[in-house]
């Protein structure tokens, strides 16, 4: 094994704890369909996610490669740089599984890696035209390609299972939806458990351990794709709400077709060597399938949501990274000091977590009602200028109540009403 020095060896254990958060946050990009349709049991579902991407995790180093040897140039790069990338990426991570939205975990590592390393070197320590081919082009490519094909999968699924029995056609669907969910997971490992190995890859040669243009080691691409399965296994389950039931309700021949739509764009681009968001992929994918059935919806809402934190993503990590790299840049005190942040920080995003628990026993459980919108503005304004019914009075906005009729105690009271037997 390669010589250690200290901050090299706090650099590893860092990439294997943000591949850590990589499985967790993303286990929902495999599973939360079949989850969401009752396909699979969620523990069981997570469970053969994290077996699948151990695996994946040994059949390319295409990804890896990309990012320690493409993105940004290894001679201007430290382990203190790359310590400070993680930092960025990890607690952006945390942040988008606490409010349950479906981000990038590649792209908060890719924008924690060019933050840090601007930080350091300026802006001629990133290769732009790697960064525009491999990561920005297929990161808006991937969810459009994904939804489109997941769209028109989905129409021809109803079509051709139109006269089909119903009972018998879901149950084949459930099959295939385990099936593809297992592909997807299988990808995920080939993609995702990679950028861990590259970014470990990376900090080797930036402490003079390994040789530039060195491929990952074996105890590298081993201890990254136990570290991304043990994080599936614990289960995303926030995040796997949010992408089961928050974005559209899916049947099981959508379910399908999303996931092997999604899978298809994942392996193809892995064999290229993209660093693709597999969230991009997965979320694409589920939407093209909503849209697909005749009758379904998006929940726009929440897209917007999801699209936003997208957006953000690599500027936010940059962002963070580069104020971690600036204030590692005052020596070892200033390294120890980031990382205690790291430490708190974490700890305190988890601490909040826990006042609203989601599990595998609720994932499936909303609290109110996904379908309906909040009245706007509008609504509400003309609710209020509205005049009531004839005969009813109103004591606020929101009830009414019969008026009184007015008697006359002089009257006789009305004969009983005639009852028929």
């Amino acid at each position: 094994m390669e010589s250690f020095s200290l901050i090299l060896a706090i650099v590893v254990v860092t990439a294997l704890a943000f591949d850590f958060t990589n499985g967790f946050h993303d286990t929902a990009n495999a599973m939360a369909t079949t989850i969401s349709t009752g396909a699979l049991k969620p523990k069981v579902a997570v469970a053969m996610s994290a077996v699948l991407n151990l695996v994946g995790a040994f059949l390319s180093v295409e990804v890896a490669n990309t990012i320690s040897k493409g993105l940004v140039d290894e001679s201007g790069i430290r382990p203190e740089v790359i310590f400070a990338a993680l930092v960025g990426a990890i607690l952006w991570n945390l942040l988008t599984w606490l409010v349950g939205l479906p981000s990038s975990s590649s792209h908060a590592l890719m924008g924690g890696l060019i933050g840090a390393a601007v930080a350091s070197a300026g802006l001629g320590s990133v290769h732009g035209d790697v960064l525009v081919t491999k990561v920005l082009l297929p990161a808006i490519a991937a969810p459009l390609v994904a939804g489109i094909a997941a769209m028109f999968a989905t129409r021809l699924t109803y079509r051709l299972g139109r006269n089909a029995d119903g009972k018998a056609s879901e149950k084949g669907y459930r099959a295939g939806q385990i099936a593809s969910a297992g592909l997807v997971s299988l990808a995920h490992g080939t993609n995702d458990a990679q950028k861990t190995m590259g970014i470990i890859t990376l900090a080797l040669v930036a402490g003079g351990s390994l040789a530039p243009d060195s491929d990952p080691p074996m105890w590298v691409i081993l201890s990254a794709g136990i570290a991304i399965a043990m994080g599936t296994y614990l289960g995303g389950w926030r995040i796997i709400r949010t992408m089961g039931k928050g974005l559209t309700d899916l049947q099981p021949q959508q379910g399908f077709a999303a996931q092997t739509s999604a899978a298809t764009v994942i392996l193809a681009s892995s064999h290229l060597g993209f660093s693709l968001s597999t969230t991009h992929s997965v979320s694409g994918s589920v939407m093209g399938a909503g849209l697909g059935r005749k009758g379904g919806v998006v929940r726009w809402s929440t897209a917007t949501r999801m699209f936003v934190a997208w957006g953000l993503t690599l500027p936010a990590a940059a962002l963070v990274a580069a104020l971690a790299e600036w204030v590692c840049g005052f020596g070892d005190w200033g390294t120890a000091l980031v990382a205690v942040f790291l430490v708190a920080s974490s700890a305190a995003i988890w601490k909040i977590s826990r006042r609203e628990v989601v599990d595998h026993t609720n994932v499936n459980g909303h609290d109110e009602a996904p379908d309906e919108e909040p009245s706007g503005v509008v609504t509400q304004a003309m609710a209020a200028v509205t005049p009531p019914p004839a005969g009813t009075v109103t004591d606020d906005l929101s009830a009414t109540i019969p008026a009184p009729v007015p008697t006359d105690p002089a009257a006789p009271a009305a004969p009983p009403a005639a009852t028929t037997v």
